[in-house]
């Protein structure tokens, strides 16, 4: 059996209209979308514990950032139960989430007293010197598919170069960044340092034309991240994007099998397929073609699929009835364009009667794809994979850079010359070798082309939350030429 945990009462900004989340094919609470009274007010509110969190020493803030992260490990499994009703995702999935959110706010809870400036030694004992300082109040923008996790992705580095921020989650998501604000809250930040707005579009507009936030950090899909960065532009604010993927995934006839067919199926269901970087086009060498096929239907067929509460389930629901019916269009299509289903590409109905009305798809495998079917080029963020042949490297790598995307990318192949090689000449922010969808935190992430710039994670972050400050210190006579 199943346990079903109640989700926490949700602080939010209040205004009017309320916004109804469903799981599965129920309402799971009323949110209420802020307008542009209560934006100003978290936006202020947030400023004002900028001004007093910005002047702890970066030690101070690591301590706090450090017992944060605690509360998270010591409330995981609670964590993970109120995701999967927010999001719909299997549980074993949404703890690694939560841990991998953790993990995040203790890595940059190190980095906080690390941060430090440059000194410049000038002619006649003059010198000069750089201060690495925070930018004031950021605006993260979060997606659907990893509501808990985004919202710990962009609020670490940016608490720890001594931010605010205003994080607005996706309204199909509400829940659980509130969940992460009260924690922040009871690890002992300042009133306000990370307030969380409720609303879609319009919310978000408001957000980015305030004239005190200084960024904005945005996760979802290239047409919103265009808007959020025009938007963005109108203030000259910095911004980061990342944005859709259709990654491809190269798999060599010299590869290691076992390890290919794992990293195709970890490319493609993770999340339900609901995963930017996820590796959709499958690319295999004609020569094992046929085996490749046989055992990845084999195992895509034995997925469980169902009640995402239960241990045993390894793929979830989809967030919503209309993205369901988006991902079902994109199969049959692919059917009316050539492709031939292998396995799924269903709606799937549980057997337990509460489930009945839930948004589950059988994972899909298409054959007989080609580079300019649909199902190839558009992203589907769902739980479908196209397999293409290909014959050799210069032809593969040739077809697997022409799209606009460059999120992420893989390869298989034991030819170690072979795999730098490839990832070098793949265009993507993001090339795993013999391995595919691995997201340390230390590791940087983020696209090329139409998927956007800019990184999350990693120390490359705190340059994307944070400003350089040159200060030139004159220790003899100015030398004027008038």
């Amino acid at each position: 059996m199943c346990s079903q945990t109640a989700l926490p009462s949700c602080n939010v900004f209040n205004a009017c209209t309320p916004l109804s989340v469903l799981f599965p094919g129920r309402v799971l609470c009323d949110m209420i979308p802020c307008g542009e009274e209560e934006v100003d007010e978290a936006i202020k509110s947030a400023h004002s514990a900028y001004l007093k969190w910005s002047k702890l020493s970066g030690m101070e803030r690591a301590r706090i950032m450090l017992e944060a992260a605690r509360i998270i490990r010591e409330r995981r499994d609670e964590i993970a139960r109120a995701e999967v009703a927010n999001n719909g995702k299997s549980i074993t999935e949404a703890q690694v989430d939560i841990d991998v959110a953790w993990q995040c706010i203790e890595y940059y809870a190190g980095i906080a007293p690390t941060l430090s400036g440059q000194h410049i030694q000038l002619p006649g004992g003059s010198f000069a010197y750089t201060r690495r300082e925070p930018l004031g109040v950021c605006v993260g923008i979060g997606a659907w598919n990893y509501p808990f996790q985004i919202a710990a992705w962009k609020s670490a580095p940016a608490l720890a170069c001594g931010n605010a921020m205003v994080f607005k989650p996706s309204p199909m998501t509400p829940v659980t960044a509130v969940m992460l604000a009260e924690i922040y809250k009871e690890a002992g930040v300042p009133d306000g340092l990370f307030n969380v707005v409720q609303g879609g579009a319009e919310t978000g507009g408001l957000l980015c034309h305030h004239p005190m936030v200084a960024k904005v950090s945005f996760t979802g899909s290239v047409p919103t991240g265009k808007k959020v960065m025009e938007m963005a532009a109108k203030g000259v604010k910095q911004v980061t994007l990342e944005l859709g993927g259709k990654s491809p995934l190269i798999i060599f006839k010299d590869c290691e099998l076992e390890n290919a067919i794992k990293g195709a199926l970890m490319a493609n269901f993770l999340t339900q397929g609901e995963v930017c970087c996820n590796g959709t086009r499958v690319f295999v060498q004609r020569e094992i073609m046929p085996q490749f096929l046989e055992e990845v239907v084999k195992r895509t067929k034995v997925i469980s699929v169902g009640d995402p509460m239960c241990e045993e389930t390894r793929m979830g629901a989809l967030i919503s009835k209309p993205h369901m019916e988006k991902v079902l269009g994109f199969i049959k299509q692919a059917k009316e364009q050539g492709a031939k289903v292998l396995c799924g590409g269903e709606r799937f109905v549980p057997s337990d009667p509460k489930l009945k009305d839930g948004y589950f798809v059988s994972p899909c495998v298409l054959d007989n794809c080609r580079d300019d079917m649909t199902c190839v080029k558009e992203e589907i963020f769902g739980p479908v994979m196209s397999v293409l042949p290909f014959d050799t490297e210069d032809e593969v790598l040739q077809r697997a850079n022409n799209t606009t995307f460059g999120l992420a990318s893989g390869v298989f192949t034991r030819d170690i010359a072979r795999a730098h090689r490839v990832a070098e000449n793949l265009q993507a922010g993001t090339c795993y070798i013999n391995n595919y969808n691995v997201g340390p935190v230390e590791v940087p992430f983020g696209g090329y082309k139409m998927s956007g710039f800019g990184r999350e994670n990693g120390q490359v972050t705190i340059e994307y939350y944070s400003q350089l400050k040159t200060v030139v210190v004159e220790m003899g006579d100015v030398e004027s030429f008038f």
